[in-house]
Protein backbone atom coordinates (compact mmCIF):
# COMPACT_ATOMS: atom_id res chain seq x y z
CA UNK A 1 0.00 0.00 0.00
CA UNK A 2 1.33 3.44 -0.98
CA UNK A 3 1.10 6.01 1.80
CA UNK A 4 0.06 9.51 0.77
CA UNK A 5 0.15 12.84 2.61
CA UNK A 6 0.88 11.25 6.00
CA UNK A 7 1.50 13.92 8.63
CA UNK A 8 1.72 12.42 12.12
CA UNK A 9 3.57 13.31 15.30
CA UNK A 10 3.97 11.17 18.41
CA UNK A 11 5.02 12.90 21.62
CA UNK A 12 7.33 11.35 24.19
CA UNK A 13 5.40 8.82 26.27
CA UNK A 14 2.32 9.02 24.03
CA UNK A 15 0.46 6.11 22.44
CA UNK A 16 -0.85 6.69 18.93
CA UNK A 17 -3.19 4.00 17.62
CA UNK A 18 -3.35 3.66 13.84
CA UNK A 19 -6.74 2.10 13.16
CA UNK A 20 -7.68 0.77 9.76
CA UNK A 21 -8.90 -2.31 7.88
CA UNK A 22 -6.59 -4.84 6.25
CA UNK A 23 -4.74 -3.29 3.32
CA UNK A 24 -5.08 0.29 4.55
CA UNK A 25 -1.32 0.77 4.95
CA UNK A 26 -0.80 0.22 8.69
CA UNK A 27 2.14 -2.19 8.34
CA UNK A 28 3.69 -0.06 5.60
CA UNK A 29 3.61 2.94 7.92
CA UNK A 30 5.29 1.04 10.75
CA UNK A 31 7.94 -0.40 8.43
CA UNK A 32 8.74 3.09 7.19
CA UNK A 33 9.12 4.39 10.75
CA UNK A 34 11.29 1.39 11.66
CA UNK A 35 13.58 1.97 8.68
CA UNK A 36 12.73 -1.02 6.50
CA UNK A 37 11.16 1.16 3.79
CA UNK A 38 12.70 4.34 2.37
CA UNK A 39 10.33 7.23 1.62
CA UNK A 40 10.29 8.63 -1.91
CA UNK A 41 9.14 11.99 -0.59
CA UNK A 42 8.84 13.76 2.73
CA UNK A 43 10.93 13.14 5.81
CA UNK A 44 10.92 11.31 9.11
CA UNK A 45 12.43 12.66 12.31
CA UNK A 46 12.99 11.02 15.69
CA UNK A 47 13.81 13.20 18.71
CA UNK A 48 14.56 15.99 16.24
CA UNK A 49 17.03 13.87 14.27
CA UNK A 50 16.45 13.32 10.55
CA UNK A 51 16.40 9.56 9.99
CA UNK A 52 14.82 9.31 6.54
CA UNK A 53 14.06 11.34 3.45
CA UNK A 54 14.39 10.77 -0.30
CA UNK A 55 18.21 10.87 -0.04
CA UNK A 56 18.98 9.52 3.44
CA UNK A 57 18.00 6.38 5.31
CA UNK A 58 19.25 5.62 8.81
CA UNK A 59 19.14 1.78 9.19
CA UNK A 60 16.77 0.15 11.69
CA UNK A 61 19.55 -0.89 14.07
CA UNK A 62 20.63 2.74 14.40
CA UNK A 63 17.14 3.88 15.45
CA UNK A 64 15.88 3.64 19.03
CA UNK A 65 12.88 1.57 17.95
CA UNK A 66 11.47 -1.73 19.17
CA UNK A 67 9.12 -3.38 16.70
CA UNK A 68 6.73 -6.30 17.11
CA UNK A 69 6.11 -7.77 13.67
CA UNK A 70 2.77 -9.20 12.59
CA UNK A 71 4.70 -12.22 11.24
CA UNK A 72 6.70 -12.60 14.52
CA UNK A 73 10.12 -12.65 12.68
CA UNK A 74 11.82 -14.81 15.33
CA UNK A 75 15.25 -16.36 14.84
CA UNK A 76 14.71 -20.13 14.40
CA UNK A 77 18.19 -21.13 15.71
CA UNK A 78 17.85 -19.34 19.08
CA UNK A 79 15.92 -20.37 22.17
CA UNK A 80 13.33 -17.87 23.30
CA UNK A 81 15.53 -16.98 26.28
CA UNK A 82 18.45 -16.09 23.99
CA UNK A 83 16.09 -14.32 21.58
CA UNK A 84 14.91 -11.94 24.31
CA UNK A 85 18.37 -11.65 25.90
CA UNK A 86 19.93 -10.48 22.62
CA UNK A 87 18.59 -6.88 22.66
CA UNK A 88 19.58 -6.63 26.34
CA UNK A 89 23.15 -7.61 25.37
CA UNK A 90 23.03 -4.92 22.68
CA UNK A 91 22.21 -2.43 25.45
CA UNK A 92 25.46 -3.37 27.16
CA UNK A 93 24.38 -5.93 29.77
CA UNK A 94 26.56 -8.95 30.51
CA UNK A 95 25.42 -12.32 29.22
CA UNK A 96 24.29 -13.41 32.69
CA UNK A 97 22.44 -10.16 33.41
CA UNK A 98 20.79 -10.20 29.99
CA UNK A 99 19.54 -13.76 30.46
CA UNK A 100 18.25 -12.93 33.95
CA UNK A 101 16.35 -9.92 32.65
CA UNK A 102 15.00 -11.93 29.71
CA UNK A 103 13.84 -14.76 31.97
CA UNK A 104 12.01 -12.28 34.22
CA UNK A 105 10.31 -10.59 31.26
CA UNK A 106 9.26 -13.91 29.69
CA UNK A 107 7.93 -15.03 33.06
CA UNK A 108 5.78 -11.92 33.30
CA UNK A 109 4.36 -12.79 29.89
CA UNK A 110 3.48 -16.34 30.93
CA UNK A 111 6.38 -18.06 29.16
CA UNK A 112 8.63 -18.84 32.14
CA UNK A 113 8.40 -22.61 31.62
CA UNK A 114 9.39 -22.44 27.93
CA UNK A 115 12.74 -20.62 28.12
CA UNK A 116 14.81 -23.28 26.32
CA UNK A 117 12.35 -23.92 23.52
CA UNK A 118 12.81 -22.75 19.94
CA UNK A 119 10.16 -20.85 17.93
CA UNK A 120 9.10 -23.97 16.00
CA UNK A 121 8.13 -25.59 19.30
CA UNK A 122 5.70 -22.79 20.21
CA UNK A 123 2.13 -21.98 19.27
CA UNK A 124 1.33 -18.85 17.28
CA UNK A 125 0.18 -17.03 20.41
CA UNK A 126 3.37 -18.01 22.27
CA UNK A 127 5.53 -16.82 19.37
CA UNK A 128 3.67 -13.53 19.40
CA UNK A 129 4.47 -13.05 23.09
CA UNK A 130 8.15 -13.79 22.44
CA UNK A 131 8.15 -11.07 19.79
CA UNK A 132 6.62 -8.68 22.31
CA UNK A 133 9.20 -9.60 24.94
CA UNK A 134 12.05 -9.04 22.48
CA UNK A 135 10.77 -5.55 21.67
CA UNK A 136 10.30 -4.70 25.35
CA UNK A 137 13.83 -5.90 26.16
CA UNK A 138 15.37 -3.34 23.82
CA UNK A 139 14.22 -0.37 25.98
CA UNK A 140 13.65 1.87 22.94
CA UNK A 141 12.35 5.42 22.77
CA UNK A 142 9.58 4.26 20.44
CA UNK A 143 7.66 0.99 20.27
CA UNK A 144 6.01 -0.11 17.02
CA UNK A 145 3.27 -2.67 17.53
CA UNK A 146 1.84 -4.33 14.40
CA UNK A 147 -1.39 -5.94 15.70
CA UNK A 148 0.55 -7.56 18.58
CA UNK A 149 -2.41 -9.29 20.25
CA UNK A 150 -4.29 -10.51 17.17
CA UNK A 151 -3.64 -14.22 17.82
CA UNK A 152 -4.41 -14.20 21.54
CA UNK A 153 -7.64 -15.13 23.28
CA UNK A 154 -9.66 -12.44 25.04
CA UNK A 155 -8.38 -13.03 28.58
CA UNK A 156 -4.70 -13.25 27.55
CA UNK A 157 -5.08 -10.22 25.27
CA UNK A 158 -6.32 -8.06 28.14
CA UNK A 159 -3.52 -9.28 30.43
CA UNK A 160 -0.89 -8.64 27.77
CA UNK A 161 -2.23 -5.18 27.03
CA UNK A 162 -1.82 -4.28 30.71
CA UNK A 163 1.72 -5.67 30.74
CA UNK A 164 2.65 -3.75 27.59
CA UNK A 165 1.27 -0.50 28.94
CA UNK A 166 2.96 -0.90 32.31
CA UNK A 167 6.35 -1.72 30.79
CA UNK A 168 6.13 1.13 28.29
CA UNK A 169 5.22 3.61 31.01
CA UNK A 170 8.13 2.44 33.16
CA UNK A 171 10.46 3.21 30.25
CA UNK A 172 8.73 6.47 29.36
CA UNK A 173 8.60 5.33 25.74
CA UNK A 174 6.18 6.38 23.02
CA UNK A 175 4.30 3.85 20.91
CA UNK A 176 2.56 3.52 17.57
CA UNK A 177 -0.02 0.75 17.82
CA UNK A 178 -1.41 -0.54 14.52
CA UNK A 179 -4.68 -2.44 14.81
CA UNK A 180 -7.98 -3.16 13.09
CA UNK A 181 -9.71 -3.64 16.47
CA UNK A 182 -11.54 -0.44 17.44
CA UNK A 183 -11.98 -1.53 21.06
CA UNK A 184 -8.23 -2.08 21.40
CA UNK A 185 -7.46 1.28 19.78
CA UNK A 186 -9.89 3.26 21.93
CA UNK A 187 -8.77 1.53 25.14
CA UNK A 188 -5.00 1.84 24.69
CA UNK A 189 -4.40 5.09 22.83
CA UNK A 190 -3.97 8.72 23.80
CA UNK A 191 -4.75 9.62 20.18
CA UNK A 192 -6.16 7.66 17.24
CA UNK A 193 -5.46 8.07 13.53
CA UNK A 194 -7.90 6.45 11.09
CA UNK A 195 -6.16 5.11 7.99
CA UNK A 196 -8.00 4.47 4.73
CA UNK A 197 -6.23 3.45 1.50
CA UNK A 198 -2.95 4.96 2.63
CA UNK A 199 -4.39 8.26 3.86
CA UNK A 200 -5.23 9.55 7.31
CA UNK A 201 -8.91 10.52 7.19
CA UNK A 202 -9.30 11.54 10.85
CA UNK A 203 -7.20 11.95 13.96
CA UNK A 204 -8.10 12.85 17.51
CA UNK A 205 -8.60 11.52 21.00
CA UNK A 206 -10.49 8.22 21.38
CA UNK A 207 -13.54 10.20 22.49
CA UNK A 208 -13.37 12.52 19.48
CA UNK A 209 -13.16 9.80 16.83
CA UNK A 210 -15.97 7.85 18.52
CA UNK A 211 -18.33 10.74 19.26
CA UNK A 212 -17.60 12.96 16.24
CA UNK A 213 -16.61 10.83 13.20
CA UNK A 214 -15.89 12.77 10.02
CA UNK A 215 -18.04 10.43 7.91
CA UNK A 216 -19.96 7.17 7.99
CA UNK A 217 -16.90 5.07 7.08
CA UNK A 218 -15.03 6.49 10.08
CA UNK A 219 -18.07 5.94 12.30
CA UNK A 220 -18.31 2.27 11.41
CA UNK A 221 -14.56 1.77 11.79
CA UNK A 222 -14.66 3.06 15.37
CA UNK A 223 -17.63 1.05 16.65
CA UNK A 224 -21.22 -0.03 16.09
CA UNK A 225 -23.26 2.66 14.34
CA UNK A 226 -26.84 2.93 13.13
CA UNK A 227 -28.08 5.49 10.61
CA UNK A 228 -31.64 6.82 10.74
CA UNK A 229 -33.57 9.48 8.87
CA UNK A 230 -34.71 12.54 10.78
CA UNK A 231 -35.35 16.25 10.62
CA UNK A 232 -33.49 18.96 12.51
CA UNK A 233 -35.79 21.47 14.16
CA UNK A 234 -35.32 24.73 15.96
CA UNK A 235 -34.21 24.97 19.58
CA UNK A 236 -32.04 21.87 19.32
CA UNK A 237 -34.87 19.42 18.77
CA UNK A 238 -34.91 16.49 16.36
CA UNK A 239 -37.90 14.90 14.65
CA UNK A 240 -37.64 11.12 14.32
CA UNK A 241 -40.50 9.14 12.73
CA UNK A 242 -42.86 12.08 13.22
CA UNK A 243 -42.00 12.53 16.91
CA UNK A 244 -40.16 15.65 18.12
CA UNK A 245 -37.55 14.83 20.80
CA UNK A 246 -34.94 16.81 22.71
CA UNK A 247 -31.90 14.66 21.94
CA UNK A 248 -28.47 16.24 22.22
CA UNK A 249 -27.65 17.39 18.70
CA UNK A 250 -24.06 17.22 17.49
CA UNK A 251 -22.52 18.29 14.22
CA UNK A 252 -19.69 20.40 12.83
CA UNK A 253 -20.19 23.01 11.59
CA UNK A 254 -23.59 23.79 13.08
CA UNK A 255 -25.98 21.68 10.99
CA UNK A 256 -28.74 23.29 8.94
CA UNK A 257 -32.38 22.74 9.80
CA UNK A 258 -34.33 20.24 7.71
CA UNK A 259 -33.92 16.59 6.68
CA UNK A 260 -30.77 14.91 7.98
CA UNK A 261 -29.11 11.51 8.23
CA UNK A 262 -28.39 10.84 11.89
CA UNK A 263 -25.77 8.56 13.40
CA UNK A 264 -26.77 6.68 16.55
CA UNK A 265 -24.28 4.75 18.72
CA UNK A 266 -25.71 1.86 20.80
CA UNK A 267 -25.14 3.78 24.04
CA UNK A 268 -26.89 6.94 22.82
CA UNK A 269 -30.42 5.58 23.31
CA UNK A 270 -32.39 3.26 25.57
CA UNK A 271 -35.52 1.19 25.75
CA UNK A 272 -38.63 3.07 26.82
CA UNK A 273 -39.74 6.45 25.56
CA UNK A 274 -41.79 8.20 22.87
CA UNK A 275 -40.57 6.26 19.79
CA UNK A 276 -42.10 2.99 18.56
CA UNK A 277 -40.16 -0.08 17.40
CA UNK A 278 -40.24 -3.85 17.01
CA UNK A 279 -37.39 -6.00 18.30
CA UNK A 280 -35.75 -7.95 15.48
CA UNK A 281 -32.82 -9.49 17.36
CA UNK A 282 -31.58 -9.83 20.94
CA UNK A 283 -27.95 -10.68 21.75
CA UNK A 284 -27.09 -11.34 25.40
CA UNK A 285 -23.40 -10.53 26.00
CA UNK A 286 -23.17 -11.27 29.72
CA UNK A 287 -22.51 -7.81 31.14
CA UNK A 288 -24.89 -6.20 28.64
CA UNK A 289 -27.52 -6.99 26.01
CA UNK A 290 -27.67 -5.71 22.43
CA UNK A 291 -31.09 -5.03 20.90
CA UNK A 292 -31.72 -4.58 17.17
CA UNK A 293 -34.89 -2.59 16.48
CA UNK A 294 -36.97 -1.99 13.37
CA UNK A 295 -38.25 1.58 13.45
CA UNK A 296 -40.01 3.91 11.03
CA UNK A 297 -36.75 5.88 10.76
CA UNK A 298 -34.51 2.87 10.04
CA UNK A 299 -32.78 -0.02 11.79
CA UNK A 300 -31.34 0.88 15.20
CA UNK A 301 -29.00 -1.05 17.53
CA UNK A 302 -29.15 -0.19 21.26
CA UNK A 303 -27.18 -1.55 24.21
CA UNK A 304 -28.25 -1.86 27.84
CA UNK A 305 -26.51 -3.29 30.87
CA UNK A 306 -27.83 -6.55 32.27
CA UNK A 307 -29.88 -9.47 31.02
CA UNK A 308 -32.48 -9.19 28.23
CA UNK A 309 -35.80 -7.58 29.12
CA UNK A 310 -37.38 -7.87 25.66
CA UNK A 311 -37.61 -10.62 23.06
CA UNK A 312 -37.43 -10.85 19.28
CA UNK A 313 -40.74 -9.90 17.64
CA UNK A 314 -41.90 -7.88 20.64
CA UNK A 315 -43.17 -4.30 20.11
CA UNK A 316 -41.73 -1.70 22.49
CA UNK A 317 -40.77 1.95 22.78
CA UNK A 318 -37.38 3.59 22.82
CA UNK A 319 -35.75 7.00 23.13
CA UNK A 320 -32.64 8.89 22.01
CA UNK A 321 -30.27 10.88 24.21
CA UNK A 322 -28.04 12.19 21.42
CA UNK A 323 -27.38 11.98 17.68
CA UNK A 324 -24.56 12.95 15.36
CA UNK A 325 -25.39 14.62 12.06
CA UNK A 326 -23.63 12.86 9.17
CA UNK A 327 -22.06 14.99 6.49
CA UNK A 328 -21.76 12.40 3.72
CA UNK A 329 -23.58 9.43 2.22
CA UNK A 330 -20.64 6.96 2.18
Amino acid sequence: MVLQEIDLEVAAGEVLAVLGPSGSGKSTLLHAVAGFIAPVAGELRMSGRLVADSKRLVPPEARSVGMVFQSFALWPHLTILDTVAYPARRRGLSAAAARTEAADLLGRLGLGSLLERHPTELSGGEQQRVGLARALARHPELFLFDEPTSQLDTALRASLQRELDQHRRELGAAAIFATHDFEEALALADRVALLREGRVVQRGSPGEVYDRPVDLWSARLTGPASVIEGRLEEHGRVEVAGVSIAAQLCGEPKPELGPARLLVRPDWGKLGGPLAAVVTRVLYRGAHTDYHLATAAGEVALREMGAPRAHSGEPLTWSLDRVWVLRDSA
